[in-house]
C-alpha cells in the first residue's frame, strides 16, 4: 500500500482456523458397552421370569457379545477413525436385542432352539463387517465391479427355483441341513449396482429424453438397461412367490431413480405403478390372494371356529403388552405358531415390552436409517451418496414392510426383521450394510472443510 509516496508492505490476513476433526470413538465405544449390558439385562431378565434365577450362560453371552463388539470397535479405530459413531453400537443392541428375544422364545419350544445358531450366524455377520472395515480401504473400488454385481445378483436370485419351495415359496437353499436365503445377499449387490449405474448416468437420466406430462422421461438407451435389471430380479421373485423381498427392489428402485433425478415425478410413478402391481398379483396368485383375505378378515378363523390364525394372534399380543408391556419371558406370543421367531418377533418385543418398548425399538431402526441418510448427504460425490441412501432406504423399507404386516397395516409378506428375526442370511447381510456404511461416513468425515460437524 502506498501513502504519502511510501510503500508500506501489509501482511496477508491470517488464514481462518480449521477444527481439529472430533473422531468420536471413545463415545462409540461407551455406547457399545451400554449396548452390551442391555443385552445382558435382558438375558438376565428372561431367566429370572422364566425360572426365578440367573440364567447359567448369561456371562458367557455377554462376555461372547462384548468381545464381539470390541473387536468391531478396533476395526473402526483403526481403519475408518472418522466413521459416525452410532452406526456399530445400534447394530450391537439391535443384534443383542434379537437374541435375547429368541432365545426367550426357545425356552417355548425345547425341540427347536434357534438362539445358539443365531449367536454363530452373528459371530459370521460381526466377522464379516470387520474384513469389510479392513480391507475395503476406498468403498470407490466398488464401482469397478458394477456389472460383476448385477450378474451375482441375478445368479443368486435364481438359484431357489431348483429347490423346493418352503411355506409356498422358493426363496431358500436348502443342502444337508443347511440353509441360506440368497436373496439377502442379493439385495446388497442390487443396491451396488443401481448406485453405480445412476451415478454414471445421472445427467442423461435427469436431462435428456422427452417430457411426458410434469415428467422427464430418459432415452431409452439409458434407462433401458436398470428398467431391464429391475423387471428381472421382480419377474423371478415372483416365480419364487418372494412378494416382499420384490416389493423390496421396487422401493429401492424409485428411491434411487428419484435421489440421482432430483425428480418427484419418479415417486408419483413408482407409487401408481405399486399399486397397480399389488392389485395385479393381489387377483392372480392365490398364495398372496389369501394373505390379502387374512388382511382384510383377520379374525375371520376365528368366528368360523377354526382358532386364531398368525397375525389375529400377533395384534392379541400387541393388545396384551399394552403400554409397558408384560415383560420379558411373561407374554404369550408362542401361540403364533412356526414364524414366532422370524416373520412374529416383532409381536414377541410388543406384547413384553409394550408400546414404550416398541417404540424405542424402531427409533433405534429411525436412526441408524437417519445416520445412514446422512453419510449421503455429506458426501460430496454421487456414487457414494447414492450408496449410502440405497443401504439406508433397504433398511427402512424392510422395518416398515415387516411392522405393517405384523400389525395389520399391510397384508404379510414373510421377510426378516433386521438384526432382531431368526435368519442367518439376513443377520450377515445387514452387518455389511453397517459396515458399507461406516465405511461411507469415514470418507465423508474425512472430506471435512471446517464449516461444522455433524
Amino acid at each position: 500500500m502506498s501513502k504519502a509516496g511510501i510503500t508500506v508492505a501489509t501482511a496477508d490476513p491470517p488464514a481462518p482456523a480449521v477444527r481439529p476433526l472430533p473422531r468420536r470413538r471413545g463415545i462409540e465405544l461407551t455406547l457399545i458397552v451400554l449396548a452390551v449390558l442391555l443385552s445382558v439385562y435382558g438375558y438376565c431378565a428372561v431367566g429370572l421370569a422364566r425360572h426365578g434365577a440367573l440364567p447359567p450362560g448369561a456371562a458367557g453371552y455377554g462376555a461372547g457379545l462384548g468381545v464381539l463388539a470390541l473387536l468391531a470397535h478396533l476395526a473402526v479405530r483403526l481403519r475408518a477413525p472418522c466413521a459416525d459413531p452410532l452406526l456399530l453400537p445400534i447394530g450391537v443392541l439391535l443384534n443383542g436385542l434379537g437374541l435375547v428375544l429368541i432365545y426367550r422364545l426357545d425356552l417355548e419350544t425345547p425341540g427347536d432352539r434357534a438362539a445358539p445358531a443365531q449367536l454363530v450366524w452373528s459371530t459370521l455377520g460381526v466377522a464379516l463387517f470387520i474384513l469389510v472395515v479392513l480391507l475395503l480401504r476406498d468403498y470407490r473400488v466398488l464401482q469397478r465391479y458394477t456389472y460383476v454385481c448385477v450378474v451375482a445378483a441375478l445368479v443368486l436370485l435364481t438359484l431357489p427355483i431348483l429347490f423346493p419351495a418352503v411355506n409356498g415359496a422358493r426363496i431358500w437353499i436348502r443342502i444337508a441341513g443347511f440353509s441360506i436365503q440368497p436373496g439377502e445377499f442379493a439385495k446388497v449387490l442390487l443396491a451396488v449396482f443401481f448406485a453405480a449405474y445412476l451415478a454414471a448416468n445421472r445427467n442423461a437420466l435427469a436431462y435428456t429424453g422427452r417430457r411426458v406430462w410434469k415428467l422427464q422421461l430418459p432415452t431409452g438407451r439409458v434407462l433401458g438397461p436398470i428398467v431391464a435389471v429391475w423387471l428381472v430380479s421382480v419377474g423371478v421373485l415372483v416365480l419364487e412367490r418372494d412378494l416382499g423381498t420384490s416389493l423390496l427392489f421396487f422401493g429401492l428402485f424409485v428411491v434411487l431413480l428419484y435421489v440421482a433425478t432430483g425428480r418427484t415425478g419418479w415417486i408419483a410413478v413408482g407409487l401408481l405403478l405399486a399399486a397397480l402391481g399389488a392389485v395385479a398379483v393381489g387377483r392372480l396368485e392365490p398364495h398372496v390372494h389369501s394373505r390379502i383375505e387374512t388382511w382384510l378378515h383377520p379374525f375371520a378363523s376365528i368366528e368360523a371356529g377354526e382358532g386364531a390364525n398368525q397375525l389375529a394372534q400377533s395384534l392379541f399380543a400387541f393388545a396384551e403388552g399394552g403400554m409397558l408391556g408384560t415383560g420379558l419371558g411373561l407374554g404369550h406370543s408362542f401361540l403364533i405358531g412356526f414364524a414366532v421367531k422370524s416373520d412374529f418377533i416383532l409381536a414377541t418385543a410388543g406384547e413384553e415390552l409394550g408400546l414404550a418398548g416398541l417404540s424405542a425399538v424402531f427409533l433405534l431402526y429411525a436412526l441408524l436409517v437417519e445416520r445412514g441418510f446422512r453419510a449421503g448427504l455429506d458426501q460430496r460425490e454421487p456414487f457414494g451418496r447414492l450408496l449410502a441412501v440405497g443401504l439406508a432406504s433397504l433398511v427402512a423399507l424392510q422395518v416398515f414392510v415387516i411392522a405393517g404386516g405384523v400389525t395389520g397395516l399391510i397384508p404379510l409378506t414373510g421377510m426378516a426383521m433386521p438384526f432382531l428375526a431368526q435368519g442367518g442370511s439376513s443377520v450377515v447381510t445387514n452387518w455389511a450394510i453397517v459396515a458399507l456404511l461406516v465405511r461411507v461416513s469415514d470418507s465423508a468425515r474425512r472430506s471435512y472443510d471446517g464449516q461444522g460437524v455433524r
